[in-house]
């Protein structure tokens, strides 16, 4: 079973890859190559199914992850994201309980293929909630697919493909070969502005190294050094969030009114409604009183929230502690075995990136201010 190196301590429960991504993106070719890969030898996958007659666990060759009655489960009674989340709980426990039993091989990681409409963050907040699950499994990342060929059309019409790319940790942009070199770049520019902390990843056929999806937070395995600037995203997000969406008219800039006689035309896209920001904090911070800022904004706007990551000074802690919120779900708040060496991160200020949906800066400063008072830059 794979360890995770966190704080210095091992984190043995089994890790849980969640392949998400709107219809049509390729999860299922993805999956197939990857289990292929040594890699993934010793994964279980569990594959969501929408509708009485399951179709994708079809085109997963049984072969590449052993007998399919005891490695590749099916969850067809409706979205993994809604109601099958019981049955999501069901098969995580019977796998960890046929491991014990040893009438299968001890999982070395989850794959988990969601539908295309499947919101991820219910699947995140039942890994970290239901408690027979939370101490046996964790949440190793979230990778979203993305159609290269059609995602642009997709991210403005489809609130789902919006939220997939929002709390992704990573970004595989498939069918690159079936897209024009313009038509790439646009979308990558599109998704950095999204998510501008997701590393993409552009797929060939199908074909993406198993690496990618592995090992997508900060603790690596192998103990190297995290790349914690990359993984915060916090300049990429500054950087963006003074700029308009893409072709949005100048009215739309941030903090912009509407002029006079302006109307909009035509209906709004989901992804404008979408914007980052990024709070620093120069002096250290009151844990609890900081907790409780967190957690009474996550209970007020936590459906406008897709994303929080934070790289937190805590008074009277001498390392950096890592915080990060998928809507209302709080992942379990943990530490870095020291500061960051390399810059923008080494000058030990606090830093949360937000990735929020229809939610003014000024209301989630306003959350923290009576907590944090002075410390909010």
């Amino acid at each position: 079973m794979a360890a995770n190196q966190v704080g210095g301590a091992q984190d043995r429960r089994i890790p849980v890859t969640l392949l998400t991504g709107f219809l049509g993106a390729g999860k299922t070719t993805l999956l197939n190559h990857l289990l292929h890969q040594p890699q993934a030898a010793g994964s279980a996958v569990l594959i969501n199914e929408l509708g009485a007659v399951g179709i994708d666990q079809l085109l997963v060759d049984p072969r590449l992850v052993g007998n399919v009655d005891e490695t590749l489960v099916v969850l067809d009674s409706g979205c993994i994201c809604c109601s099958v989340q019981g049955d999501l709980v069901r098969a995580l426990k019977g796998l960890f309980m046929r491991a014990l039993r040893r009438e299968i091989p001890a999982p070395r990681r989850v794959l988990i293929e969601t539908t295309g409409l499947a919101d991820p963050a219910p699947v995140i907040h039942t890994l970290m909630s239901e408690p027979f699950i939370a101490e046996r499994y964790r949440c190793d990342g979230v990778i979203a697919a993305v159609d290269a060929t059609h995602a642009l059309q997709q991210l403005g019409d489809h609130g789902e493909a919006v939220r997939q790319v929002a709390m992704a940790d990573r970004l595989l942009i498939t069918k690159c070969d079936l897209a024009a070199e313009d038509d790439r770049s646009a979308l990558a520019e599109r998704l950095a502005a999204l998510n501008p902390s997701a590393q993409q990843i552009q797929v060939f056929g199908g074909r993406a190294p198993a690496g990618v999806f592995f090992d997508c937070g900060l603790y690596d395995p192998a103990g190297k050094t995290p790349d914690v600037a990359a993984w915060l995203g916090a300049e990429a997000a500054r950087a963006r969030q003074d700029r308009p969406a893409q072709g949005a008219p100048a009215w739309r800039k941030p903090g912009a009114g509407r002029p006079a006689g302006i109307e909009d035309a035509g209906p709004k896209r989901h992804d404008e409604a979408v914007a980052s920001f990024v709070l620093t904090f120069d002096a250290p911070l009151p844990w609890f009183e900081f907790s409780d800022a967190l957690g009474l904004l996550l209970q007020l706007h936590g459906n406008r929230i897709l994303r929080i990551k934070g790289l937190l000074n805590v008074a009277g802690d001498p390392l950096p502690r890592v915080v990060q919120c998928v809507q209302h779900a709080v992942y379990p708040p943990s530490s870095l075995p020291a500061w960051p060496t390399q810059p923008p991160c080494d000058d030990r200020r606090s830093r949360l990136v937000f990735i929020v949906r229809e939610l003014p800066r000024e209301a989630v400063e306003a959350m923290f201010a009576p907590f944090i008072g002075d410390a909010l830059t």
